[in-house]
């Protein structure tokens, strides 16, 4: 058995981050998504914990960004929701025999590789599920599942405390752990308010970016 295998699914650039078109243009949201992923990436490829790190896309930019930080691209699932692309992951990662996945989304820019190892050195012994809820308790911003497909995972904006009963309905009492960086999510133009007033602040990619290209400015000034 192997050891943990990261999983981030990433849907195509083009059209990304609808719900933040009231206050970025298609150009921009493309780019933030893009600049978030690697954020996301960078994080993730230096956390000596995990055994590997799987990117599930067809995405031609995304696939460049993550072949670069070494990680392992699958195509199978990535059209599908982001429900279908982690689990057609988790099933591959059973078929090769490995011990786990810890999942995340490529839109948690203030990660850092502290956090993740941190949370797979709280995880439990298999059969186990620890899951790191977004800000608002509202979605599940990273899971591990021990074996990969301990538990059926749904997610949604609304699916922290769902996959909790379903993780119980499993027979695996679920962990939860907190931790900033992997909880702030940007979804919404609240989230991307609440991202740039953060303190302290963290720097990031993605931070850059809104502040060069003049998107921090203009939404603080709204907010």
């Amino acid at each position: 058995m192997n050891g943990v295998w990261a999983v981030v699914p990433v849907k195509e650039f083009e059209g990304a981050k609808r719900r933040l078109s009231s206050c970025l243009s298609a150009d921009e949201r493309r780019t933030l998504a893009r600049t978030m992923l690697e954020d996301v990436l960078e994080a993730v490829s230096a956390v000596r914990e995990l055994a590997g790190v799987l990117v599930v896309t067809v995405d031609p930019a995304a696939t460049s960004l993550a072949t670069r930080y070494g990680a392992r691209i699958v195509t199978e699932g990535a059209r599908e929701s982001h429900t279908g692309a982690v689990t057609a992951a988790a099933r591959l990662l059973v078929r090769e025999g490995k011990a786990g996945m810890m999942t995340m989304p490529g839109d948690i820019p203030r990660l850092s590789p502290a956090e993740i190892a941190a949370t797979l050195a709280a995880h439990r012994a298999a059969p186990a599920f620890t899951i790191v809820p977004a800000h608002d308790d509202l979605g599940s911003n990273a899971i591990i599942c021990s074996p990969p497909d301990a538990v059926p995972l749904r997610f949604g904006e609304d699916s922290f405390y769902p996959h909790l009963d379903v993780a119980r309905a499993h027979g695996i009492d679920p962990l939860i752990v907190r931790h900033p960086g992997i909880g702030m999510d940007i979804d919404n133009p609240v989230d991307l308010v609440t991202f740039l007033k953060m303190s302290p602040p963290v720097h990031t990619r993605t931070l850059d970016f809104l502040k060069q290209a003049g998107i921090a400015a203009r939404l603080l000034a709204m907010s």
